[in-house]
């Protein structure tokens, strides 16, 4: 485990907007940093003022537990003013633009925006509207970086290091922002990625990401390290993705018979929310040995108040670049 970095190694980004683009340092960087909120958030006291005086806002165009739930206690916990900000009764829903949003928000002078939106590119498209640090909740089908970052110190945590593991990412790949920024970072940091799935789920020409693909679980899950599995987004799909899910189940659901295919310790990922027997059975889930699940979600209270903590320091450096 790596010790926290220090308060003088800089992070050269105004926003965080996908994992693409960072180098293995930044991304450390950020890694790092998350360590030491871990045990934070383990003690009786759990905050620190460090965002004291900061306003964040979080602006979800689309539903969220995990993660919204995530970067309101991630603020709160370093001492910020946190805002919810429930689209289904603002003047978004009366028709007001995703300019207009930005301009009005940016007027009120928050320091950071945390942006979840059904539409890629449109967190970028808000990020160039607004003086404040902005971070990418989920955009469309396109990136959720925190997401790859928690997933991240999780495995780091476990088993140590990233590089040289065998990743399985299995699931619904296409409609998938989780596996996209799962794939720039393990790839970035040294790890070999597998995509399992229908043909029909897998994006046109993934391969120029540097991963494998198979349409075989079991051939997919041979001798990996970790097994990260991805819900269907039927509301997401137009169309016939599968025939049903009994045999999406069958070939490509998560049970002990196909991960005996995995290394013997293989550990057992999963974003949420997961859809029991579907593409994960219960069991497996609930593995107290091998599942992670669990571990993923305190890591990412820790890894959003790292990224809060970080770019709002770069709000006060000001030098930071608008990536």
């Amino acid at each position: 485990m790596n010790a926290a970095v220090p308060d003088n190694v800089h992070f050269p980004h105004r926003h965080l907007l996908g994992i693409e683009g960072l180098s293995p340092d930044e991304i450390t960087i950020l890694l790092d940093r998350s360590e030491a909120f871990v045990e934070q958030n383990r003690r009786a006291d759990k905050t620190k003022l460090v965002l004291h005086g900061r306003t964040i806002i979080n602006l979800f165009f689309e539903a969220s537990t995990r993660t919204r739930t995530s970067f309101e206690l991630a603020g709160m916990r370093l001492g910020g003013d946190v805002i919810n900000m429930p689209v289904t009764t603002s003047s978004i829903k009366k028709g007001e633009t995703l300019i207009d949003t930005a301009m009005t928000l940016n007027a009120m002078h928050p320091d950071v925006l945390v942006v979840r939106h059904p539409y890629s590119g449109a967190v970028k498209l808000l990020s160039e509207k607004v003086n404040c640090a902005v971070i990418n909740g989920g955009d469309g089908s396109h990136e959720h970086p925190t997401q790859a970052l928690l997933d991240a110190l999780t495995i780091r945590r476990r088993i140590g290091g990233l590089a040289g593991l065998r990743v399985a990412i299995s699931g619904d790949i296409v409609h998938s922002r989780v596996a996209r920024s799962n794939i720039h970072l393990l790839t970035t940091m040294g790890a070999t990625v597998r995509l399992i799935a229908p043909r029909t789920l897998i994006p046109p020409a993934i391969e120029k990401l540097g991963v494998e693909v198979f349409d075989d679980m079991r051939e997919g899950l041979r001798d990996c390290d970790i097994v990260m599995m991805l819900r269907l987004q039927t509301e997401r799909m137009q169309g016939n993705f599968f025939p049903s899910i009994s045999e999406y189940f069958h070939f490509f659901g998560l049970d002990y018979e196909k991960l005996s295919n995995a290394k013997p310790d293989a550990l057992i990922m999963h974003p949420g929310p997961m859809n029991r027997g579907v593409e994960i059975d219960s069991e497996v889930a609930d593995d107290i040995g091998r599942s992670v699940i669990r571990e993923q979600v305190e890591m990412g209270v820790a890894v959003r108040m790292a990224c809060l903590e970080t770019l709002s320091r770069n709000l006060d450096d000001g030098d930071a670049d608008g990536g």
